[in-house]
C-alpha cells in the first residue's frame, strides 16, 4: 500500500486579509474531496471569536464543510479530538503567536494528532503563525521584537518567514538569521502568495498579484545573494 503524500500549504493571505477569495479557492482545489471537511484552528489568536466568525462566514459560502477546533474552550476528550481531526480533509491554522500555538498544541497532544493526520493525507495549511508552525523554524514576533524561533513541527523541512514584504524588518532579519545559521534555509512568503508542498518539495506556487513572490532564502555564497524569487502562477478571478 502506497503511503499518502504529506502535503503542507503556506498562505500569504486568505479569508482574514483578502476580499477576492482567490487563495482560499486555490487551497480548496487541492483538497482530496470534492466537498472537503475544513477545520479552522485559531489557537494562535487565543480562539478569538471575531476571527472564528470571519472563517465561518467565508467558508460557509464555499462548497465545503467548515468547522472550528477550540482549545481554549475545549469540549472534546482526547479520543474524540483525535477522531475529529483525522476526519478532516483540510486543517487551516490561523495567525497569531507561533510560540504560544506550539506550546498549547504540545500540552494537549494536538501536535502528534496533526502529524498523524498529515501522514493520512490531510492537507495542513495556514497563514502567518499558521504557516510558521509546520516548518523546522521561523521568523516570529511571538516575543515582541522580531527574532528567530528554531522550533516547529518539522513537517516542512527548513524555515519560514511570513509577511516578507509587508512588515518592516522581516526581510533583513530573516536573511540574517539564515546567513548566520540561526535558522536553516527556507521559504519567505510575501502577502498574496500561496505555496503547496508535497513531501517537502515545492509543488506549486501562486500569487494574487504579479508583484507578490515566493523566495527561497539560503546563506549567500560567491556571487549568489542568498535570495531567489521563484515563479508563481497568477490567480485570476
Amino acid at each position: 500500500m502506497v503511503a499518502p503524500v504529506r502535503r503542507v500549504a503556506l498562505l500569504g493571505g486568505g479569508f482574514s486579509t483578502d476580499e477576492d477569495g482567490l487563495l482560499d479557492d486555490w487551497l480548496l482545489s487541492h483538497a482530496r474531496s470534492s466537498r472537503p471537511k475544513v477545520c479552522f484552528v485559531p489557537t494562535a489568536s487565543g480562539d478569538a471569536p471575531a476571527y472564528v466568525d470571519q472563517f465561518l462566514s467565508a467558508f460557509k459560502a464555499r462548497h465545503c464543510e467548515p468547522s472550528v477546533l477550540s482549545l481554549f474552550r475545549r469540549e472534546l476528550d482526547d479520543e474524540a479530538l483525535r477522531t475529529f481531526l483525522l476526519s478532516q480533509d483540510v486543517v487551516y491554522v490561523g495567525g497569531g503567536n507561533t510560540a504560544n500555538l506550539l506550546a498549547v498544541w504540545r500540552a494537549q497532544g494536538v501536535d502528534q494528532v496533526l502529524r498523524d493526520a498529515c501522514d493520512r493525507g490531510t492537507l495542513l495549511c495556514g497563514i502567518s503563525a499558521g504557516a510558521n508552525c509546520w516548518a523546522e523554524g521561523s521568523l516570529t514576533d511571538s516575543f515582541g521584537p522580531l527574532t528567530f524561533l528554531p522550533d516547529g513541527l518539522g513537517l516542512l523541512p527548513g524555515s519560514v518567514c511570513p509577511h516578507y514584504d509587508s512588515e518592516p524588518g522581516r526581510r533583513t532579519a530573516f536573511r540574517a538569521a539564515v546567513a548566520t545559521g540561526m535558522l536553516s534555509p527556507g521559504w519567505a512568503v510575501e502577502d498574496g502568495v500561496g505555496a503547496l508542498f508535497a513531501d517537502g518539495r515545492l509543488e506549486e506556487a501562486v500569487s494574487t498579484s504579479p508583484q507578490a513572490h515566493l523566495y527561497w532564502v539560503q546563506a549567500p555564497g560567491g556571487h549568489e545573494s542568498g535570495e531567489r524569487a521563484l515563479p508563481c502562477r497568477l490567480l485570476k478571478s
